[in-house]
């Protein structure tokens, strides 16, 4: 285990991620390319600073004061108790007074001696120095960068302060890299997507002598703070998981579970649409909160408005458990949300409200809506094992195309769940009628008949098995003696001719 002090970054995700913090009085380098967020997190970090009474120092050698505290003020903030330093490169200077002279004798170590003169002055705990890309300009070439980089860094050391260098990563080839000459590196990333909101994730690439959570972690800056998304160990969450199941209120499907569904289980229910899939899951949801259980719905296809009319139309008082908190629904617009902020929104209702149960109301807009997105298939499983760690019952709502037979999985997902109901259509007696069965259930027993479900004023009810059809999830089923070719109970035999 390391025994270095760690310093918080004022983004308390952040220092999940780094196990603590940054260590303490070392240098270290936040690069990302332009757009990425390195200005708003270093702003952040000498806030942090500032409120515990410590000494800050911005040191800016692209951007203005006015600048600064523009940005600042957009999120709601104030720099009256940071220092603000602009230092403007010499080369810089000399461009502003000639335009077609700019002599080689310039001196890189012009620009340094301004910055360590504004640390001296100021004597700040806490020092953002940006960017180091206006330095790559000032200099002749790289081998003399590198050597006033090091300078600056020990420096930097004595004066006993943490320091952040924001880079640009605008070279290309990277002939000045500063990854090796600090102590830690963050890397910010902005990916653009191909509809909505553009994904940022950041990753620590390296921390001298401290521990922290490696990958990429997806990040977001809102109007009022840094939010970083710390991706999902399962493993590191280990809760008591309660034993017993949570029933449906609903003797027959009850009886065709084996009991109900136990906690830390997932099951997934399958179906066309309108079949009845979110009307079962806000059953569960439903009686749940009857029990004074907290339960977590998110909902990426329908409004607040149309759950609630259906839960009244079914007599379920779930509008009355939103309006009180036990049931909290959340509407998700996936092309606005990245897959660690969704993840870290159910583990917050988990960890900080204890839900026993957790709806996710459709699997198929979660997933297809940012197909763009890699290992979204992995991070669901994680979430899933997660939930199981923490005996929370996850019911995951998954719509099948097709309507009567030739019903397709589009998602192929069913292998990630530990019970699966499968819902469909059939037509019988010149109807439209719905049927039920429960495919898989890992733990326990389960019936393996199909029965009528049906979705009447007085809720959710299921019949008896469908014994006398055959070929009922086909969607057009025969009786059974029509299945066995004996004539149909109330058909005379045929006549017999010579």
């Amino acid at each position: 285990m390391s025994d270095l002090e760690k310093i918080h970054t004022g983004i308390p995700e952040l220092d999940m991620v780094l196990r603590g913090g940054l260590p303490k009085q070392r240098i270290h380098l936040i690069e990302g390319r332009p757009g990425s967020g390195k200005t708003t997190i270093g702003l952040r970090f000498l806030i942090d600073g500032a409120e515990k009474g410590e000494t800050c120092l911005y040191v800016s050698l692209s951007e203005t004061v006015e600048e600064l505290c523009a940005t600042a003020a957009s999120h709601g903030w104030s720099l009256e108790r940071i220092a603000l330093r602009e230092v403007v490169p010499a080369e810089v200077q000399l461009g502003r007074q000639q335009s077609v002279l700019f002599p080689s004798e310039v001196e890189l170590g012009e620009t340094i001696a301004a910055i360590t003169g504004a640390v001296q002055d100021i004597a700040p705990t806490r020092v953002v120095i940006d960017s180091m890309s206006e330095l790559r300009m000032v200099a002749d070439d790289p081998m003399r960068y590198r050597r006033q980089i090091v300078a600056l860094k020990r420096f930097l050391l004595r004066q006993d302060c943490t320091t952040l260098l924001m880079d640009d990563l605008t070279d290309d080839p990277r002939q000045y890299d500063l990854q090796g000459t600090v102590h830690g590196v963050i890397t910010l990333e902005q990916r653009e997507r191909e509809f909505g909101a553009a994904r940022r994730r950041l990753r620590v690439v390296k921390m001298r002598g401290a521990e922290f959570q490696s990958g990429w972690h997806d990040f977001a800056i809102t109007a009022r703070e840094v939010y970083v998304f710390p991706s999902l160990i399962a493993d590191e969450h280990k809760g008591e998981r309660s034993h017993g199941a949570i029933t449906s209120e609903i003797p027959a499907l009850d009886g065709m579970l084996g009991g109900g569904l136990a906690r830390g289980t997932s099951v997934l229910i399958l179906g066309p649409t309108g079949v009845g899939k979110s009307s079962l899951a806000l059953q569960y949801a439903n009686v749940a909160a009857e029990r004074k259980e907290h339960v977590a719905y998110f909902a990426f296809d329908e409004s607040r408005d149309t759950l609630v009319e259906r839960a009244n139309g079914l007599s379920m008082r779930a509008a009355d458990a939103i309006d009180k908190g036990t049931i909290y629904w959340e509407r998700i617009n996936p092309s606005r949300i990245s897959p660690g902020e969704f993840i870290w929104k159910v583990r917050r209702q988990v960890e900080d409200q204890g839900a026993a149960v957790v709806v996710i109301d459709s699997l198929n807009s979660y997933l297809e809506t940012m197909h763009e997105e890699k290992a979204l298939m992995l991070q669901m499983h994680e979430l899933l094992s997660y939930l199981s760690n923490q005996g929370v019952l996850s019911i995951l709502i998954v719509g099948q195309s097709g309507l009567l037979n030739d019903v397709g999985d589009p998602l192929d997902i069913a292998f990630i769940s530990d019970t699966v109901i499968l819902m469909r259509y059939f037509e019988a007696e010149g109807n439209v009628r719905k049927a039920i069965s429960v495919v898989k259930k890992r733990p326990g027993r389960h019936e393996t008949s199909i029965r009528e479900l049906s979705l009447t004023a007085a809720g959710v009810a299921v019949g008896p098995a469908l014994d006398e059809f055959q070929g009922v999830l086909g969607g057009a089923p025969r009786t059974a003696a029509e299945a066995s070719g004996a004539p149909a109970p109330d058909t005379p035999p045929p006549v017999q001719h010579d």
